[in-house]
């Protein structure tokens, strides 16, 4: 289920993809909006029978209602993985996986219990699940790992990410020893380091005192048999102890991932719990024997806990499930205690541990996997069951108050098969009362979504630069400058201090993070409150990629009202070690830098790099969105690397937001500074456009050296409407 808040553009959205230098597209621009109080509510849904995903339903064939009252479909998608490529012809994720909608992808959730599982069996699970990893997830399904610690309770080791590799490294540290937290707020890149994967050592009994038959009032075989069952009876309360810490702890767990959009099919790998501590006992033998003594009047052997349940238990369980099935969380429980006993055994085969895990499993929509020698073949069952997914939308009149509201799915004809979906929905839920996990994860799905737009307005360039004396690896040096619009990130703010929040991560073409920063900026708005109203932040930041194409993703959010912006930009790194020539994006001066307050990443980094962006011996900063006027003149840098020898010919082309061809500008080049110590070269240029409507466009700049090779670079640029300049 997906919560997605209708907002209204102001400003045209540019999404231009140019095959002839895709490598260097850049996402769309600017986007101002606001939002309304329309809501749209996604429920994804599966249909099964006999085990078999049911395919070829329509909207027509659901029906939706929000308590008793019907709902208009308004939406409906289908995401059938069969009919989705796994990969690009050329490696990397195909173009059907990119453009799949985030609600209808499947999301797991690997959480290893380590409180009631041996380590032996907690060893199979992991490497059951790496392997999973090679061929058993499709490329679309997003995976997050946890850890369920006795001492800590459930820990998130990875965010929901789409690349294996991450996932294979998180799994891999469910066994160190150490615990530390990364700097990755996000766990996107990586996560807390889950202990030692050792079980718990069983609880010693309580051993009777050596008058306890003198203090009871109870001789012989009644004394006995009274110490007896009171140590059982201790041991039970222990236990019970443990199962409550366990159900908080699952329960607090599943509260987060309610901020997480969609269905979560959490993978429990565990030998589960005693249900019957809670529930009472379902063993035909011990309930005649506690009966036979109850005839007998031997109450003083009677455990009614063990017999009817556990109140108190039981109402911690139920509120464990209940908070699962609220937050989308269908729990798909594998025994990873194996095949256990003969197959004539059968009270054997199930242990207490597995009625546990089918409780869990069957109260949520999953099911309970247990006597699989090979675990990867239990859950190529259930990936296979719910490879095929109904999206279905409807638009409800709710208050943003953060309640839950009750869903029913049907299918008009029931005979169809059996319908999976979540019993409801929570209304957007005020910034202030989330949680800090809540934020992490909803955030994390933003970054990864890589939706772009929001209330915050903001602009990015990233640009990569050879690191000088570097010959240990091919890693480029890449700042990324944002530009961040000071009234929308004002909008609401009340109080004296504003905490702004940054978040810039950079995805290869698999999904993976290869690098990233975050910073936190505590602005006093009695200082800078007017300069942000009449401008806005410019930030500074830089990351250290390997060659090839990435996405950049940068997310601004005001911490106090939870409002945010998100931009993407797309970027090559070359290989800067070959011969071949390279031209970076075109840079803008920004000539208005005084209306902005300029801030820089906090970080120190290992080995001084040179500024960047120079002009002769002058440093300037860049714009990344640069404000261009028909007719003027603007400075022009452009950077490249082994441009070749002799006079260069430039030439600039103008894109509109449609792809089409505007017209050429005018671009002359004033001076070439060459190279120095395998260093950039730098031209300085002018650039005037022609005459255009106000908008977004693409400049496409071409140099021909002397030899005849040619270099082609892209930069968005924007024509106000109004006069001024800057971002």
């Amino acid at each position: 289920m997906k919560l997605v808040m209708k907002s209204r553009p102001s400003i045209a959205i540019l999404g231009i993809l140019l095959a002839s230098w895709a490598p260097f597209a850049l996402a769309a621009q600017q986007r101002f909006s606001e939002s309304t109080s329309v809501v749209v509510v996604e429920v994804p849904v599966q249909v099964v029978r006999d085990g078999k995903p049911v395919r070829g339903l329509t909207a027509a064939d659901f029906e939706v209602y929000e308590g008793r009252q019907k709902q208009e479909i308004t939406g409906f998608e289908v995401l059938d993985l069969a009919a989705v490529p796994a990969a690009a012809p050329a490696g990397g994720r195909s173009e059907a996986v990119r453009r799949l909608p985030m609600s209808a992808r499947r999301r797991f959730v690997l959480l290893f219990d380590l409180g009631y599982s041996k380590p032996t069996s907690l060893l199979k699970a992991r490497e059951t699940a790496k392997r999973l990893l090679d061929g058993g997830f499709h490329p679309t399904d997003l995976i997050a790992v946890a850890a369920y610690l006795p001492s800590q309770g459930p820990q998130l080791l990875l965010g929901f990410t789409p690349n294996r590799q991450q996932v294979r490294e998180a799994v891999d540290r469910l066994s160190p020893a150490q615990n530390h937290f990364a700097s990755d707020p996000l766990l996107l890149a990586g996560s807390v380091d889950a202990g030692d994967g050792a079980a718990p050592q069983p609880q010693s009994q309580v051993a009777a005192s050596a008058d306890t038959e003198a203090t009871t009032g109870y001789t012989g075989r009644e004394a006995t048999v009274s110490s007896r069952a009171a140590v059982e009876r201790s041991e039970r309360e222990k236990q019970r102890s443990t199962l409550a810490a366990f159900t908080r702890a699952v329960g607090v767990f599943a509260d987060a991932m309610a901020a997480v959009d969609g269905r979560k099919n959490v993978i429990l790998l565990s030998e589960g719990f005693d249900s019957a501590l809670a529930l009472g006992t379902t063993d035909e033998a011990e309930n005649l024997e506690m009966s036979t003594n109850s005839i007998r009047g031997d109450v003083w052997n009677i455990d009614n806990d063990q017999r009817f349940g556990n109140t108190k238990a039981s109402g911690d369980l139920e509120k464990m499930l209940e908070a699962l099935r609220r937050a989308d969380c269908v729990v798909q429980a594998v025994d990873i205690g194996g095949v256990r006993a003969s197959a004539d055994d059968l009270r054997a085969a199930r242990s207490a541990g597995a009625d546990g895990l089918f409780l869990m499993a069957n109260s949520t929509g999953g099911e309970l996997y247990q006597n699989f020698n090979d675990l990867g073949t239990a859950m190529e069952k259930m990936l296979d069951r719910t490879s095929v997914t109904y999206v279905l939308s409807f638009q409800p009149d709710v208050k943003q108050d953060g309640q839950y509201h009750k869903l029913r799915v049907e299918l008009k004809n029931a005979k169809a098969g059996r319908v999976v979906y979540r019993p409801g929905y929570y209304a957007p839920k005020p910034f202030n009362q989330r949680t800090g996990l809540e934020k992490a994860l909803q955030t994390a799905g933003q970054v990864v979504a890589g939706q772009e737009g929001g209330p915050v307005g903001l602009s990015v360039l990233a640009a990569p630069f050879k690191v000088p004396g570097n010959t240990l690896d091919n890693k480029a040096y890449v700042p990324v400058v944002i530009e961040i619009d000071g009234p929308s990130l004002l909008a609401g703010t009340e109080g004296k201090a504003l905490p702004a929040e940054i978040y810039v991560y950079a995805m290869d073409e698999q999904g993976a993070v290869q690098d990233f920063f975050t910073q936190t900026a505590g602005l006093d708005l009695a200082k800078v409150g007017d300069g942000l109203r009449q401008g806005g932040i410019k930030f500074f930041g830089d990351l250290d990629l390997q060659p090839g194409n990435y996405s950049v993703r940068v997310l601004v959010r005001n911490a106090r009202t939870g409002a945010a912006g998100l931009r993407v930009a797309a970027l090559e790194v070359p290989v800067f070690s070959q011969a071949a020539p390279v031209l970076l994006p075109p840079l803008f001066p920004d000539t208005a830098a005084g209306h902005w307050l300029v801030l820089r990443e906090a970080k120190v980094r290992q080995g001084e790099v040179p500024y960047p962006f120079m002009s002769g011996s002058q440093p300037y900063i860049p714009s990344s969105r640069p404000a261009l006027r028909p007719g003027e003149s603007s400075a022009l840098s452009l950077v490249g690397y082994r441009l070749g020898e002799g006079e260069l010919q430039a030439q600039a082309v103008v894109m509109t937001a449609e792809g089409k061809e505007a017209g050429e500008g005018k671009i002359e080049i004033v001076q070439r500074e060459k190279a120095e110590a395998g260093g950039p070269d730098r031209l300085a240029a002018t650039f005037r456009p022609p005459q255009l409507q106000p908008g977004e466009y693409l400049l496409l700049i071409t140099l021909t050296n002397a030899q005849g090779a040619a270099e082609t670079s892209v930069a968005p640029f924007v024509i106000p409407a109004n006069k001024g300049a800057g971002g």
